[in-house]
C-alpha cells in the first residue's frame, strides 16, 4: 500500500458537488449493518476498525494529524501509524494497549452504512462484549495468525451464537507476521471449524487479513494470491440483513407510550418488532386479550398506508380498549404468549454473585416486572461446552436457570422452533432493586408448563370475611435487627398483650421455623434469602386467614424485606427495626454465637462476616438502649391497634 502521508486521503464524493440532494437521497436509503469485532486480547480488533475508518475516508485531517502525533507518543507500531488509537479512547486503554469499554464507530461506503462495536478481549470484560453483541447482525472474530484459536476466541464465538448473531467472519489477522503462509491460515480455519460446529455455528466466512498493512481489507492483496474469496469490506457490503427476516414475521409492536395530546386523540406509540401492519388489520392486545382493528398509522410526517418492522409509529384503534405501556399490539391470529415462569439462559454481569431467591427487576421490551431466580440447573463451560453443577453464577458466568415473575410477562422464545430470533420479546435484562445496576442479560427459552397448568382457585370465603369474623385488621409485624438485639423477647411480649386483648395472632420466630419448615436451609446469603421468602409466603397465608402475624427474624437484606412487603396488601406490612448497636448485642451474646463467630467457628454470621442492611424508613424504630422491652411492646401494640 502507498505511504499514508503521500496518499490522497480525503476525496469528496463527486455527487456532492454535482447534486447534493441526490447524494443525500442515496445516502438516506442505504441499508445499515451493525457488527462487532471480538476475539482474544491483542488480536488486532481496534487496529482493524481504525483501518476501516481510514480506508473509508471517515477521519478528518485534524484527526489524522492527532493520530500521527499520538502514534509517536503512545503507539505500538514504532514509526508507523497505530490505527488502534482511533478507537482506544480511554487513557487506560492507550496505556495498556488494550480495549476495556465497548467503542462504537460509524462509517459508510458507496453501498452500505455501518455501525461497528469494538469489544474488549479480556475475560473480565466479557459483559461488555455481550452488550455490543446484543444488537449486532454480524461478528468479526479476529484470530492472531501466530497464536491460532484461543480460549477467548471460543468464548466470544459461543456468546455471539448465543445472542443470535447469524453471520460470522473468521478474520485471521496479522498474516504479515507469518509471511502470508497459506498453511498457517488453513490450519486455523480447520481448528475453528471443529469448534464452531460444536457451538452451533453452521457456517462462517474465513478471510486472511492484515489490519495494520491493509491486506484483503478493501482490496485483494497481492501477498495472498492463493486467496480468491471476498475482501472484508466486500463481504460486509453484501451480507444479508436480519431486517428482512423481521418482515416475514407476524405483526407485533410493544407499546412504549400512550399518546394522548388531547381528548380527541388516543394513540399507542412504539417500534414495530415484526411483520407489517396497515389500517383495517385485526389486532389483539396482549396480555388483556382484547381484540380491535387498526384505525390509522400516524407519524410526525403524516399518516401511513402501511408500516413495517423497524419503524417507530403511533397506532390508533377503532375500539376503546385497555392498552398501556408494556402491552403488545399483535396480529389477531398469532399473538405472543404470556406466562410467569420460564427457563432462560443467563449471562451474569455483576461483580456480586447471583443470589437465588432474591427479587430483581426484569425489563423485557417496555415491560418491567419483579423476578426471582432459582439456583442454576447448570453452568456452561464455554471452553469445553460441559454442563457444570453450580449453586450460583459469578461475574461473566453463563448458566441455565428457571425464573418466576410476580405477574404474567408477554414474551416470545428468543429463538423459535424455526431458528428465527425474537430479540425484542425474548431478551431481557435484570436490574438490582437496591443499586439500580444491570446485573444480567438473559434469553427466554420457553414457559414452564406449570405456568399454564397451575391456576388460582376461587374461594367463597374471602380474606375480608375472615378478618371481619375476628373483628381485626390483618397485619404482619416484621421484627428485624441483629442477633441479640431483643427481637424475640419484644415479639413475645407483643403477642402476649394481643392475646390478653382477645386478638387473634401468631408468632413466627426465626429459630423455631428452622426446626421445621426451613430445616433444610443453611446461613449462606442464598439460603437466608430462601428462608425469608418461605416465611413471607406463610405470613401472607396467615393474613389471608385474618391473623395478626408477628415475626422475629434477623432478615439482614433490604431486598428480601421489600420482597415480603410486596407480597402483602397495602398497609399490612409493618417493619419494626429493633435498633441495637453491634457492641451492645455482642455484649449480651445470650447464645454464645458472637464468641463462636469471632473465633471462626461460626461462618456467615450477621454483623461479623455477613452484612446487615438496616432499614432506611421503618414504620417503627425501637432503640433498646433507651427503652425497655415492656415499653417497646406497648408502643408497638398501640401502633397496631391505632391508638
Amino acid at each position: 500500500m502507498a505511504d499514508i502521508g503521500k496518499e490522497p486521503v480525503y476525496q469528496t464524493d463527486a455527487l456532492i458537488e454535482e447534486d447534493i440532494d441526490a447524494y443525500l437521497e442515496t445516502h438516506q436509503h442505504k441499508t445499515m449493518l451493525r457488527f462487532i469485532t471480538c476475539g482474544s486480547v491483542d488480536d488486532g480488533k481496534s487496529t482493524l476498525i481504525g483501518r476501516l475508518l481510514y480506508d473509508s475516508k471517515m477521519i478528518f485531517e485534524d484527526q489524522l494529524d492527532a493520530l500521527q502525533s499520538d502514534s509517536k507518543k503512545v503507539g505500538t507500531q514504532g514509526e508507523e501509524i497505530d490505527f488502534a488509537l482511533l478507537v482506544d479512547g480511554l487513557a487506560a486503554e492507550r496505556e495498556q494497549g488494550i480495549t476495556i469499554d465497548v467503542a462504537y464507530r460509524f462509517f459508510t461506503t458507496e453501498k452500505r452504512k455501518f455501525i461497528v462495536a469494538d469489544t474488549p478481549g479480556h475475560e473480565q470484560y466479557t459483559r461488555n462484549m455481550v452488550t455490543g453483541a446484543s444488537t449486532a447482525d454480524l461478528a468479526v472474530i479476529l484470530v492472531d495468525a501466530r497464536k491460532g484459536v484461543l480460549v477467548q476466541t471460543r468464548r466470544h464465538s459461543f456468546l455471539a451464537n448465543l445472542v443470535g448473531i447469524r453471520h460470522v467472519v473468521l478474520a485471521v489477522n496479522k498474516m504479515d507476521l507469518v509471511d502470508y503462509d497459506r498453511s498457517a491460515f488453513l490450519d486455523i480455519v480447520q481448528d475453528y471449524r471443529e469448534f464452531a460446529e460444536e457451538v452451533g455455528i453452521s457456517s462462517f466466512t474465513a478471510i486472511p487479513i492484515s489490519g495494520f498493512k491493509g491486506d484483503n481489507i478493501t482490496a485483494l492483496s497481492p501477498n495472498t494470491p492463493w486467496y480468491t474469496g471476498p475482501t472484508l469490506i466486500d463481504h460486509l457490503e453484501s451480507v444479508e440483513l436480519s431486517a428482512d427476516e423481521d418482515l416475514a414475521k407476524s405483526f407485533r409492536m410493544p407499546v412504549q407510550w400512550v399518546n394522548r395530546p388531547n381528548l380527541d386523540f388516543r394513540g399507542f406509540s412504539g417500534q414495530i418488532t415484526g411483520g407489517t401492519v396497515k389500517p383495517g388489520d385485526p389486532v389483539r392486545i396482549v396480555p388483556s386479550g382484547k381484540a380491535s382493528t387498526v384505525k390509522s398509522i400516524v407519524t410526525f410526517d403524516g399518516e401511513l398506508d402501511e408500516a413495517q418492522a423497524g419503524q417507530s409509529v403511533t397506532i390508533t384503534l377503532e375500539d376503546e380498549v385497555d392498552v398501556s405501556r408494556g402491552s403488545v399490539i399483535a396480529a389477531a391470529d398469532n399473538p405472543p404468549e404470556t406466562a410467569d415462569q420460564f427457563e432462560s439462559t443467563i449471562v451474569w454481569m455483576a461483580d456480586e454473585a447471583m443470589l437465588p431467591g432474591r427479587s430483581y427487576w426484569l425489563k423485557c421490551a417496555a415491560q418491567t416486572v419483579s423476578c426471582s431466580l432459582q439456583p442454576p440447573k447448570y453452568q456452561i463451560d464455554v471452553n469445553t461446552l460441559d454442563h457444570l453443577a453450580a449453586k450460583t453464577l459469578d461475574l461473566n458466568a453463563i448458566g441455565v436457570t428457571e425464573m418466576v415473575t410476580d405477574k404474567p410477562l408477554t414474551f416470545l422464545p428468543y429463538r423459535d422452533d424455526q431458528g428465527r430470533l425474537n430479540k425484542a420479546l425474548g431478551g431481557f435484562i435484570l436490574i438490582d432493586k437496591i443499586t439500580n445496576q444491570t446485573v444480567a442479560a438473559g434469553m427466554i427459552h420457553f414457559a414452564l408448563r406449570r405456568s399454564q397448568n397451575v391456576h388460582w382457585q376461587a374461594m367463597d370465603i374471602t380474606r375480608e370475611a375472615r378478618a371481619d369474623l375476628k373483628n381485626q385488621t390483618p397485619k404482619v409485624l416484621w421484627f428485624t435487627g441483629l442477633s441479640g438485639s431483643g427481637k424475640s423477647t419484644i415479639a413475645n411480649l407483643v403477642e402476649k398483650r394481643l392475646h390478653r386483648m382477645n386478638r387473634h395472632s401468631f408468632l413466627l420466630d426465626g429459630d423455631n421455623v428452622r426446626h421445621g419448615l426451613n430445616k433444610d436451609l443453611g446461613f449462606t446469603d442464598a439460603d437466608r434469602i430462601e428462608n425469608i421468602r418461605r416465611v413471607g409466603e406463610v405470613a401472607r397465608l396467615m393474613t389471608d386467614a385474618g391473623l395478626i402475624v408477628v415475626t422475629a427474624f434477623i432478615s439482614p437484606f433490604r431486598a428480601e424485606r421489600d420482597m415480603v412487603r410486596a407480597m402483602m396488601e397495602d398497609g399490612e406490612f409493618v417493619e419494626v427495626f429493633i435498633d441495637t448497636p453491634l457492641s451492645v448485642a455482642e455484649a449480651r451474646d445470650v447464645k454464645g454465637l458472637y464468641k463462636k463467630a469471632r473465633s471462626g467457628e461460626l461462618k456467615n454470621f450477621t454483623g461479623i462476616d455477613s452484612p446487615y442492611e438496616a432499614p432506611e424508613s421503618p414504620e417503627i424504630r425501637i432503640d433498646t438502649t433507651s427503652m425497655t422491652a415492656e415499653e417497646a411492646a406497648d408502643r408497638i401494640v398501640e401502633h397496631v391497634l391505632g391508638w
